[in-house]
């Protein structure tokens, strides 16, 4: 590549132009501009946060890129590569909400029944009044991010939902929340009659055509289980809690990541439950500033200023309790939409964010919990580039 188009391509990356790029990269990126795109992107990021290895996937009118940096583990130095496992943390809520739509796809489930009509045990709580589709918005009335620690674990978790009071009126407010989508995952599964972990392994996962996804992974793939890293640097990886899977207990690699993206941007080749599953998960529900909740995903308008992005992924936005607005009726996939999710552990960091109609999408995969500005810089410096 000569250096003027590299310095243009990295121009082009470094101000995260969205709306000019076509006055940056006349013709379509060159995979070598795609490289030093990601590159300039991640390296400094890398260095500045000490974390040990990074995927990175891209893909650009169908095709696949994927750049490795780093270690899997420091301990043992084996080298990322995109079959490296990394956990997901809450990118997870998009496979929980995409099976729970699969189940409403296949007439099991209905996203307007109340939470204790599926599960008996609830009945007489709050949750007589509190729908499975708030439970996914996370609207039930401010279930709080995590569990309490003294109800952290499978056999106390009913008794937390039993006694637990709400603070808004159901559907009034936004609080991002593990507890509302776990449980909104747990009764999926209930309402199709198998474990929720089960359901997952056997039935979502092989119809999305991925292979090297899991929940618990197998002693055959723990070699491809990156090490992660926490804020001390020491080695951690994700424990066991209440609704663990259904809220953020995937581990996948950057290639089934970035199958993933692709079924939810091309999902035409998939059944057809499945198809209508992904359309009601980029559905729109309601909106908080300018961000539009889906049924895990979050869908903002394209295109979409660095700014925009980092506020509908800020702190704020997930620790804090919101107001919403909803879309009467729910409104389908806008023509241009950005959609996206972040997702971290203790030990791991990752992001996903694509455009449909522009048919590129990126995955990062980190195996430290850095900041989630700066992987919605990473991400939107690359999109912009690919967004001739």
């Amino acid at each position: 590549m000569h250096t003027s188009s590299l310095s243009k391509t990295l121009a082009c990356s470094a101000f995260g132009l969205l709306l000019a790029t076509t006055h940056c990269i006349a013709a379509a990126p060159s995979d070598q501009q795609i490289e030093a795109t990601v590159k300039a992107a991640v390296t400094p990021v890398m260095q500045q946060q000490n974390i040990a290895g990074m995927a990175v996937a891209v893909t650009y009118k169908g095709q696949a890129h994927y750049f490795n940096f780093g270690a899997a583990s420091r301990e043992t130095g084996k080298a990322v590569t995109e079959n490296t496992l990394f956990e997901i943390g809450s990118i997870s809520k998009t496979f929980t909400a995409t099976l729970a739509a699969y189940a409403q796809a296949s007439g099991k489930l209905s996203l307007s029944t109340k939470a204790s009509q599926i599960l008996p045990a609830l009945q007489g709580s709050a949750f007589d009044n509190i729908s499975v589709l708030q439970l996914g918005t996370y609207t039930a009335g401010g279930l709080p991010l995590q569990f309490p620690e003294n109800a952290d674990s499978p056999d106390k978790m009913i008794g937390y939902f039993q006694q637990w009071k709400p603070t808004y009126d159901a559907g009034s407010h936004r609080l991002y929340s593990n507890p509302s989508l776990g449980l909104f995952g747990y009764l999926a599964a209930q309402s199709m009659g198998a474990p929720f972990d089960q359901l997952m392994e056997q039935t979502l996962l092989p119809k999305l055509g991925l292979s090297h996804t899991w929940l618990k992974v197998p002693q055959a793939e723990m070699a491809l289980y990156a090490q992660g890293y926490n804020k001390e640097d020491k080695p951690v990886r994700v424990g066991p809690g209440a609704l663990d899977s259904e809220a953020y207990g995937v581990k996948t690699s950057a290639v089934d990541m970035l199958r993933y993206v692709e079924a939810n941007m091309r999902p035409t080749k998939l059944e057809a439950p499945m198809q209508q599953a992904i359309a009601t998960t980029h559905t729109g529900y309601y909106t908080v500033a300018n961000m539009t909740q889906g049924l895990g995903w979050e869908l903002y308008s394209y295109p979409i200023t660095l700014d925009q992005l980092l506020a509908g992924n800020s702190t704020e936005m997930a620790m804090q309790a919101h107001e919403v607005k909803w879309l009467n009726p729910p409104q389908p996939q806008p023509q241009n939409v950005l959609i996206n999710k972040t997702g971290s552990t203790g030990g791991f960091g990752a992001y996903a964010a694509f455009v449909p109609s522009k048919e590129i999408g990126i995955v990062i995969l980190a195996n430290k919990n850095f900041p989630i500005p700066d992987r919605v810089k990473i991400a939107h410096s690359v999109l912009s580039v690919l967004a001739h």
